[in-house]
């Protein structure tokens, strides 16, 4: 073999092999590959919001394995998630033909594109024209990329003509965007993960980083080795915070009482950056009045810990010469969670850390383009670039880019759980949802799906048959993250460019196809001229310009070239915007963090005999969101095939006890997880599953006021005995075929998972 046939090309190889193979070493003797033809496709994980770099392994066009990556996101790590994405691509249960039915009675049946297209939009045509435009909505999702986040906003205002549509991002990160702009002008977090690794004192707060974000634990090691004290404020001792300096293990609904604690005990010992917040800040007065009401002794009332710890962590983050806070759902999902958020902004700013390396303020997404899914027009009151979809200027800007008249363009639309109560109250007859499964993500189950039971016709494009498809009138099979190219921001606000691995099976078509296609029979193709997701993205680069949210820079190129690059990015000699806020500005006019002044109130849901302990609910390391794609694949069903329930050992349960757990909306019966790793007062249950064994039949659909976003981290609820276990179910699966029995076996497994977050104290069985 010569050198040159030994060589690999370093475009398609993992880091490290060419010097492997260029030094002579080869394979074992009497090993040999059972795919020749194999190429690398580089590429990143479709789930969450770390956007890991990974190798996609393809042999005769299909997708058939996965290598981690050394991108400097992950260094070559990946979480079980991502090292099991690569199966979904070729999955037997993709949808790879449309299926239609005139009523929900009937059985789907598979159908040509003509006449699934052709009958929507006749159905779209015949609802808006007896119920007006605004009958018919449009839900999009935070894992599509950002092209295809684009094109929903554009389809439903172009298109369709109407003011409501929405993401699934409503239920994920719309409160740290709230408070973003409140304080900063700019929604999005401050540093990038780099920074973690500079800072002495990490404060992360409601964020299970161990399990929802795997890697992003390596920042949080390397911190530790070089000397940082890192606290974690959260009810549950996950596997982060048994390793923490200070673990604050408050009351699940009382974090703004926690850190207007804080703040007064730094103003009180004297720990504030005076010179920083006189040149930097407005209403510094106003905050620092407020928060004096705000005690250790009485925060320690309000959270259930120890008046000690606030002063602890007061001493910690504002003594420290470089500190940094980073949150996820844990704070935001609640009716507060924006004054959440602002309170940890209050805290970063009044100690000067913002703006420098190892300072800064954090949010970490949980959706894959949760940071790029809201920025271009699919959330209810923005468009493209980030723009106010009431603002004049903006509505001006946007509307001479797409080639309409101003006055054509909808006004502001509702928030996803707001639609849903249109519907029940027939505001909104029809619905076309694009990548999202509300039937397992939204709360209070019930009412759900009297929502949607009560739509006159429902469409969904889906790659599964998810919970939501199974129960519409017309289902579109379209492509997964590995059969199309496009961008996704991540955490950092950093964008990263997703490559095509191989081609869609026959029948099955891009989102953006799709939408271009039901445009032209909707009498706006002339808007909708996209051979594919390049031209989507130009046009986007263009909607960009001149915005906060300034992609213009950005080319598919320079993502190729550099691993990523955060916006603002305004030209493309520009080399993006890593950490913000260096030169001592914000995004306001005036240049300066606008404080807030935050009060804390109770959780909406109301304690009493009949309910007195809280529910939490969150995620586990084997499962994404609704699990529509994680729950068929047989890794990860066999890791965590079910859900379970978190207690503490005093209430007398063992492990795998059947545990009835009551809410005010509903009730499901799950197997107990006994361990000392949860609050005696708290029970945790994670949502990845569908009903009867679904989290969210039990949680409140309670609105935070400014961001609409539900409480799903705090209601309250009762425990009690039980006979029997729930059911889990299969996933849906289209007509004809049975659910993948290699995916399914550990199903009804009668035992909770072994939990990493858990310190079990009673035996199973």
């Amino acid at each position: 073999m010569t050198d040159s046939a030994r060589r690999i090309d370093p475009v398609i190889a993992p880091p490290g092999t060419r010097g492997f193979r260029d030094a002579g070493g080869l394979p074992a003797a009497g090993w040999r590959a059972d795919l020749g033809d194999e190429t690398l496709v580089p590429t990143h994980c479709c789930f969450c919001g770390v956007q890991c770099g990974m190798y996609l392994r393809v042999a005769g066009g299909k997708v058939f394995g996965v290598e981690p990556r050394n991108h400097d996101i992950n260094r070559m790590r990946l979480c079980p998630k991502g090292l099991n994405a690569y199966q979904q691509v070729n999955h037997p249960d993709r949808l790879t033909a449309p299926l239609l039915r005139r009523s929900r009675g009937e059985p789907f049946r598979e159908v040509g594109w003509e006449e699934a297209l052709g009958h929507i939009a006749e159905r779209i045509r015949a609802i808006q024209a007896e119920h007006g435009r605004d009958a018919f909505g449009m839900l999009g999702g935070a894992s599509l990329f950002s092209e295809k986040t684009y094109l929903v906003g554009k389809f439903a205002r172009v298109a369709l003509r109407t003011r409501h549509v929405d993401y699934n991002g409503r239920l994920c990160m719309v409160s740290a965007a709230g408070a973003n702009k409140l304080a900063f002008g700019i929604d999005r977090a401050a540093n990038p993960f780099a920074d973690i690794l500079q800072t002495d004192c990490l404060l992360i707060a409601g964020a299970n980083v161990g399990e929802c974000f795997p890697v992003m634990t390596q920042y949080v090691w390397g911190a530790r080795d070089r000397g940082a004290v890192l606290i974690i404020v959260d009810p549950r001792q996950t596997a982060v915070a048994r390793t923490a300096d200070v673990h604050v293990a408050l009351r699940s609904g009382t974090d703004s009482a926690f850190f207007n604690a804080v703040l007064n005990t730094v103003v009180r010992e004297g720990l504030t950056d005076e010179a920083f917040l006189a040149a930097h800040t407005s209403g510094w007065d106003e905050v620092r009045a407020a928060v004096a009401a705000y005690t250790p002794e009485r925060a320690a009332e309000i959270c259930g810990i120890p008046a000690e710890q606030v002063v602890q962590v007061a001493r910690l983050f504002g003594s420290a010469p470089r500190a940094m806070a980073w949150h996820a759902r844990g704070i935001e999902h609640h009716t507060q969670g924006v004054e959440n958020c602002l309170s940890v902004i209050n805290l970063c700013t009044a100690t000067g850390n913002l703006g420098r390396p190892g300072c800064g303020y954090g949010t970490i997404t949980g959706q894959g383009n949760g940071q790029g899914g809201r920025e271009h027009g699919q959330k209810a009151d923005l468009l493209p670039g980030g723009r106010s979809i009431l603002d004049p200027v903006h509505r001006r800007q946007i509307s001479e880019i797409w080639g309409i008249d101003e006055a054509e363009l909808p006004t502001a639309g509702t928030s996803m759980m707001e639609m849903v109560h249109q519907m029940r109250r027939c505001e909104i007859r029809g619905l076309l949802g694009v990548c999202n499964n509300p039937f397992v993500s939204l709360p209070h189950h019930s009412v759900v799906k009297e929502g949607y039971d009560t739509l006159d016709f429902h469409v969904q494009l889906d790659f599964f048959l998810s919970e939501t498809a199974a129960n519409a009138h017309v289902v579109l099979p379209v492509t997964t993250w590995a059969e199309d190219e496009g961008v996704m921001a991540n955490a950092e606000a950093r964008v990263v460019k997703h490559n095509k691995a191989q081609d869609p099976p026959p029948g099955v078509l891009t989102d953006t196809r799709v939408l271009c296609e039901l445009a032209e029979r909707l009498g706006a193709g002339d808007k909708f001229r996209f051979a594919g997701s390049r031209e989507v993205f130009d046009e986007l680069r263009r909607a960009s310009a001149g915005t906060v949210v300034d992609y213009h820079g950005i080319t598919y190129e320079r993502l190729e070239e550099t691993g990523g690059i955060a916006w603002p990015c305004p030209s493309v000699d520009h080399p993006g915007t890593p950490r913000l806020f260096e030169d001592g500005r914000t995004y306001h006019p005036d240049g300066r963090v606008h404080l807030q002044v935050v009060e804390w109130h109770p959780p909406a849901d109301p304690y009493d005999d009949e309910y007195p302990m809280t529910l939490t609910t969150g995620r586990t390391v084997a499962h994404y969101l609704s699990g529509n794609q994680t729950r068929r694949l047989g890794g990860l069903v066999e890791q965590t095939p079910r859900p379970w329930v978190e207690v503490h050992p005093s209430h007398g349960f063992r492990t795998g006890d059947a545990v009835r757990v009551v809410t005010r909306r509903g009730a499901t019966v799950l197997p107990a997880l006994v361990t000392e790793a949860i609050r005696a007062d708290h029970v945790f249950v994670p949502y990845h599953w569908p009903y009867p064994v679904a989290a969210n039949q039990l949680t409140i659909d309670a609105l935070d006021p400014r961001s609409k976003i539900p409480e799903y981290k705090v209601c309250a609820v009762r425990i009690e005995r039980a006979e029997h276990l729930d059911e889990v179910p299969a996933p849906p699966v289209p007509p004809g075929h049975t659910a993948y029995p290699e995916a399914q076996a550990s199903r009804t497994d009668p035992l909770p998972p072994t939990a990493p977050q858990g310190r079990g104290t009673a035996e199973r069985g």
